[in-house]
């Protein structure tokens, strides 16, 4: 159990059979965190969409998180809808590893978990202090890790949903490659073949 603007949060419990992001802040009232914590908030209708739930964690207590709050939805016109992790005690951090060893102990908690329905870490991203985080790629990682969980397709380097995907190699049987994939698919190498997606 863990306290949060949103009281106390078990987390396995708070995210129910849905998906999850979980990002981590050095700090309250830490500009580039302000920015990201606003789009975040703009982004809860493409969450929904995914059946994404997302969660933030500083290492501040709830008090100041409140404050930061009122400064988020400010400055960057929004209302924050989803809660913020309290973690003065570095419990969550150690836990997930957002603190490496022989660094400062706050200004390296910059990390990001996309976690699936079965409670499996299937992303982790590190982001140096200096660098916001990349909504638009966060988004296109769940589109794929969602689309390859349930089609044996992998996505190829800068895809975006609904482009063509990579039949995986281990899928061999021709009978089972045409009942999969109707629309069919190309080869580019035998080990390199291109189907549209198979949601659409």
């Amino acid at each position: 159990m863990q306290e949060s603007t949103q009281g106390p949060i078990s987390f396995h419990q708070w995210l129910g059979d849905g998906w999850g992001v979980l990002f981590s802040h050095p700090a309250d009232f830490t500009p580039v965190c302000t920015t990201e914590l606003g789009l975040t908030a703009k982004l809860k209708d493409e969450f929904a969409k995914r059946n994404v739930k997302a969660i933030a964690l500083s290492v501040d207590p709830v008090d100041s998180h409140n404050k930061w709050i009122n400064d988020i939805n400010e400055t960057q016109l929004t209302q924050v809808n989803f809660p913020i992790l309290a973690d003065a005690d570095r419990k969550v951090s150690s836990l997930y590893d957002m603190i490496h060893p022989n660094a400062n102990a706050t200004l390296t908690v910059r990390s990001l978990f996309i976690i699936d329905p079965a409670k499996k870490i299937r992303l982790i991203i590190t982001y140096p202090a200096s660098t916001g985080r990349n909504f638009d790629e966060i988004l296109r990682v769940i589109d794929s890790l969602q689309l390859t969980e349930h089609h044996k397709v992998a996505t190829p380097g800068n895809w975006k949903s609904g482009e063509d995907v990579v039949i995986v190699p281990a899928l061999q049987d021709a009978e089972e490659i045409a009942r999969r994939f109707p629309k069919g698919y190309k080869v580019v190498k035998p080990y390199l073949r291109l189907t549209p997606d198979p949601r659409g």
